[in-house]
């Protein structure tokens, strides 16, 4: 017997993981339903309870306009309740589970947050509940890890006391443009009444509509290779630009001229990091393995851009040689740090890798990045920031004033307009990653 959903005919929504993805996806539900917000980090909790997102997705006036505590607005309707207490979750009837899907330092998908999520939902869930995951994962996790750590921990039977969606989340840290509600949104569920019960709700605050996938491991899929199609095209593009230092060919110029073909696709070289691209591909490339199937090519681009950073350290360490500029001891400026630009996202940021590298070259090297919290970048890289920029206004001991080499690693709007040349030594090379100083003031780019 086909199984039947019972009908929820009013969602009351928990959002499990209030980062980049959970907060704006539960902001904008909490405009029509009741909805918890739920996340064990109880700074960020406090953060987002005082209206302030740090990440910066969600305007403080946005967020407030939907915050609902224990004291304002108790008895509202709809809005959203932020908390890391548990019980306000058990009179939810749908779970939206949007915590991180990292990699370890092997680069094997490490499912810790998302088995705990799990095991945390079915101490809560009732009978009749939906559970939707939008942690991006490799084509059956959903079904085959997450589920049976709901089934143990509730004791419920999956697809008869509770039921699964998949609807992948497709989040760009500092996008105004393309958020949730103006990016088309992959649905599925456990079932076609799940499905198009999960197609509903989300179609009721995404303007731009969905698309309901055929299935939960066809919508996992579909995910996984958004990236690996992005981190493979950006593969290519980077070793085109090794092959042009080798011919002394500049490769904005090369790609420059190969885009006035109409079907020529337009990817630019660089550092691949963040939560999605430069993590993704290893899910994919896992499962694969497991299933038999060793994968060529997506492993091919993952090991061409993971060791990009070390390759542009090796490109500034040798135009500082050419300029007999000693490198030991040398000061370096890289100026940003964050993944993206105009962005605070330091998560799996490539720019280390840069740092590092020059560092073991014995270089001395001072990071600069306005977006970037100083506090997040200590933790997870143990690298001090510099607060500002010094000049020879502001040169006390601990800093120098002009550099040997400035790198540009990191596009924010801020750094195109500084007076390189203020910070620079003479002779000095800047090294332009993103291509957004003039090349009559850069020494090399990528």
């Amino acid at each position: 017997m086909t199984p039947t959903l019972p009908l929820i005919k009013e969602p009351v929504i928990a959002v499990i993981g209030l980062g980049y993805v959970g907060l704006p996806m539960a902001v904008e539900f909490a405009k029509k339903f009741p909805v918890a917000g739920y996340d064990i980090n109880a700074g960020r909790v406090r953060e987002l309870n005082d209206g302030h997102d740090s990440t910066l997705e969600v305007s403080d006036d946005n967020l407030v306009s939907v915050l609902r505590t224990e004291k304002k607005n108790k008895n509202s309707a709809n809005g959203l309740l932020i908390t890391s207490d548990p019980d306000h979750l058990k009179a939810c009837n749908v779970f939206i589970v949007t915590v991180p899907t990292p990699v370890d330092k092997n680069n094997r998908p490490d499912l810790t947050p998302l088995i705990k999520a799990s095991e945390a939902i079915g101490k809560v869930i009732s009978r009749g509940a939906v559970v939707i995951y939008e942690s991006t994962v490799y084509p059956g996790c959903t079904e085959d890890d997450c589920i049976p750590m709901i089934e143990k921990s509730s004791g419920l039977k999956f697809n008869k006391d509770f039921f699964a969606g998949y609807s992948p989340e497709r989040i760009n840290p500092g996008d105004k443009e393309h958020t949730f509600t103006t990016i088309r949104k992959v649905t599925s569920g456990s079932t076609p009444q799940v499905a198009s019960f999960v197609d509903d709700l989300y179609n009721t605050v995404v303007k731009a509509g969905t698309f309901k996938a055929a299935s939960i491991r066809v919508a996992e899929m579909a995910k996984v290779i958004e990236n690996s199609q992005r981190d493979i095209n950006i593969a290519f593009v980077n070793e085109i630009a090794r092959i042009c230092s080798h011919f002394k060919i500049d490769t904005g110029d090369v790609l420059e001229a190969a885009g006035t073909k109409w079907n020529f696709l337009k990817f630019k070289p660089g550092l691949v990091g963040g939560h999605c691209i430069g993590v993704d591909p290893y899910y994919l490339a896992q499962r694969a393995q497991e299933a038999g199937y060793h994968p060529e090519i997506i492993l091919a681009g993952r090991r061409m851009n993971d060791t990009m950073g070390a390759w542009i350290a090796g490109q500034v360490v040798k135009l500082m040689i050419r300029q007999e500029i000693p490198v030991n001891k040398s000061h370096v400026l890289v100026l940003g740090i964050t993944f993206k630009e105009n962005c605070p996202d330091i998560r799996n940021s490539k720019v280390i890798d840069v740092i590092t590298e020059l560092q073991d070259y014995g270089c001395r090297v001072d990071i600069y990045d306005p977006w970037a919290s100083p506090a997040e970048v200590k933790h997870e890289y143990a690298l001090d920031l510099l607060t500002e920029l010094p000049s020879p206004v502001t040169r006390h001991a601990s800093r120098v004033s002009h550099y040997d080499a400035v790198i540009l690693a990191v596009a924010h709007d801020k750094f195109k307009k500084l007076n390189l040349k203020k910070l620079r030594k003479t002779p000095s090379v800047l090294y332009d990653i993103k291509g957004i100083v003039d090349r009559s003031e850069i020494s090399g780019r990528v």
